[in-house]
């Protein structure tokens, strides 16, 4: 099977089309010089958990951002690197697979061989499995020519997506010294890249040559922090789903006689069901962050969309698009307990068929009211990270019957009046993970494999390669690193007997903001998306002309640019030091002690933990 890996592969007239797309650098990876400006040290967004994190990681907690700088800039103290001895660097895949994956080893054996021709890139097939069975394939141009701007993670391929017990981690150290590695870098989301931070730490205690460096590629969208404003195949998956919705909602309108129910990519958070409700305006979204904030129940839930059912008859509209993300099922209250009670029973061995006598009374009432077919999909083994497998559990069928069931009861009763309820349901989960690329994920990938490449540059191990102001054009993009450990939190947890209430520090996923501009978005236009039919198709990926270069909604409402908003702190600190030197009038010198003193106040009190300002996702 490993000789499958890698071949030329066998491309349409538009694949062939696409892999001669050669995508554009920001001007400061231009070049074959690295400048790099390292700022003040990080510490972690979550106060509260901030001495676990740094005990936990005593070897890279605290280390500062690295802003990569173009040739023009004047910086006082930023590295210039001009020397580039050739690197062994391996790359491996983590987690499942995600457009525009492809692009980042296309940008990292780009940015090896401009800076020296004698670096090698190394792919571990197959994933962490490949890593640690120590399974390359060397990458050449011959070997990208065909995966260039492609889809899929079909070049290295991909199985386990963790490396987190000690006999992992040992082997992965094992594999990076006897095939000399200068880097490794990790592809993936939360869980990769909280892997990758604990390899750095223990690379570095152990004084392991190898520098690890993570990159954010995950299709749920969910790695996102003051450092990372979205992830890599997150706006190809929305645009490929939302006129996929959009098929839906015109065959909706057509036919007028049935309700869609779709399910969307999206575990612990709704990010993508968010953005496809933007892009193309269904009746309904639920998110699971909404459910969780109040507290919504399965009745709950059932009822709302029963009234709007009802609300759109008496317009004699009946017919709907009802939007729901895979992680849905965890953010109801009941089903959520009731899952980590059969969790419980299946790791303490009871067989499925005796789990149901083994529950709770009031979990029991809960499972023998479930329809059959969400029984056997609730008793299936959870996920390493303990949650359910939402990719096998038909919340979109569990929510159709149960309004069904309802619609029937009221029109029984005579309290509903319109047509007999009938519901399509639909799975989106794996139709747009191997999509070509769209042109921004395509630019976004290919950017961080150079990033990747000058974080090297610049000797930092432990971080993640990032671009913010990306609602930009790419010239305009800025390009950074942030050690992964600023992005940790530590959750505390309550999840049944014998667990622990506090947990590990992790790069957990970030949830849609209820308060943030996107969801206002939403809810400014809600009630207009129930009742209007107001429709939108994006259309099919476009790749030249209108539409190519539109960016994710969400990315783009969001006020963003995290590491350029550091930057103008930094220049205004500087500036400061400046003016309020020895020497300086009493007037500028009092005037300057009483904004510091105002300021320090402000922010003493927003940072304190009592303070709501930085609680973590």
């Amino acid at each position: 099977m490993d000789a499958d890996y890698g071949i030329a592969r066998e491309l349409s007239d538009l694949q062939k089309l696409r892999s001669q797309y050669q995508p554009e650098l920001p001007p400061c990876l231009q070049g074959t010089t690295v400048r790099v400006e390292l700022g003040d040290a990080t510490t972690a967004a979550d106060h509260s958990g901030e001495h676990v994190i740094s005990r936990s990681f005593p070897h890279t907690y605290g280390q500062p951002l690295a802003h990569f700088l173009r040739a023009t800039a004047k910086v006082s103290d930023a590295q210039i690197i001009t020397e580039h001895p050739a690197k062994r660097v391996g790359i491996v895949f983590c987690g499942r697979q995600s457009p525009g994956g492809h692009n980042v080893i296309w940008g990292i054996h780009d940015a090896l061989k401009i800076h020296n021709p004698n670096s090698t890139l190394l792919g571990f097939l197959g994933g962490s499995e490949g890593l640690f069975a120590q399974k390359t394939l060397e990458i050449t141009n011959d070997i990208l020519a065909t995966y260039k701007n492609q889809g899929g993670y079909d070049m290295l391929g991909r199985t386990k997506d963790q490396i987190r017990t000690t006999e992992q981690v040992n082997a992965a150290m094992a594999a990076c010294k006897a095939l000399k590695l200068d880097a490794l870098i990790i592809i993936g989301g939360v869980t990769s890249n909280t892997d990758a931070a604990q390899l750095a730490e223990t690379f570095a205690e152990a004084k392991c040559q190898t520098k690890v460096v993570g990159v954010p590629v995950t299709l749920n969208g969910d790695l996102k922090n003051q450092f990372v404003e979205t992830n890599v195949g997150f706006d190809t998956i929305c645009k490929v789903n939302s006129q996929l919705i959009s098929n839906m909602c015109t065959d909706a309108l057509s036919a007028e006689k049935y309700y869609y129910f779709i399910r969307l990519m999206g575990r612990k958070a709704s990010h993508v069901a968010l953005e496809c409700t933007l892009q193309s305006h269904p009746n309904m979204v639920i998110l699971g962050e909404e459910v969780a904030a109040s507290k919504l129940t399965l009745f709950d839930i059932t009822n709302k969309i029963c009234d709007t059912v009802q609300a759109r008859a008496e317009q004699d509209k009946n017919h709907g698009v009802i939007l729901l993300p895979e992680g849905l099922i965890e953010s109801i209250p009941e089903v959520y307990a009731l899952l980590q009670e059969i969790h419980g029973l299946l790791t303490q061995g009871v067989s499925t068929d005796k789990i149901s006598s083994q529950l709770s009374p009031w979990a029991s009432a809960l499972f023998e009211f479930l329809p059959p077919f969400i029984k056997k999909q609730l008793l299936l083994h959870p996920e390493s990270d303990d949650s359910a497998q939402l990719s096998q559990i038909e919340t979109e069928k569990l929510i159709a019957h149960l309004v069904e069931t309802e619609m029937n009861k009221r029109l029984k009763e005579g309290t509903y009046k319109g047509k007999k309820f009938n519901a399509i349901c639909h799975f989106f989960g794996y139709q747009a993970r191997g999509s070509l690329p769209s042109k921004f994920d395509c630019d976004y990938a290919y950017v961080l494999g150079h990033v990747c490449y000058h974080i090297l540059a610049a000797g930092l191990n432990g971080y993640m390669a990032t671009l913010t102001n990306l609602k930009n054009p790419v010239n305009k993009w800025r390009c950074g690193a942030a050690p992964i450990t600023a992005m940790m939190s530590v959750k505390r947890y309550g999840r049944g007997p014998g667990k622990a209430s506090l947990g590990k520090p992790a790069v957990h996923p970030a949830t849609v903001d209820l308060k943030g501009k996107s969801y206002e978005l939403l809810s400014q236009n809600a009630t207009k998306f129930l009742l209007d039919d107001v429709y939108r198709n994006p259309g099919p990926l476009q790749f030249d002309g209108p539409g190519a270069d539109a960016k994710a909604i969400t990315l783009c409402v969001e006020d963003q640019d995290y590491m350029g908003r550091i930057k103008k702190l930094q220049e205004y600190l500087d500036k400061v030091r400046t003016i309020v030197k020895p020497g300086c009038s009493q007037d500028v010198l009092k005037a300057a002690l009483s904004a510091m003193s105002s300021v320090t106040e402000i922010l003493s009190v927003m940072t304190s933990p009592s303070s709501n300002v930085n609680t973590p996702f």
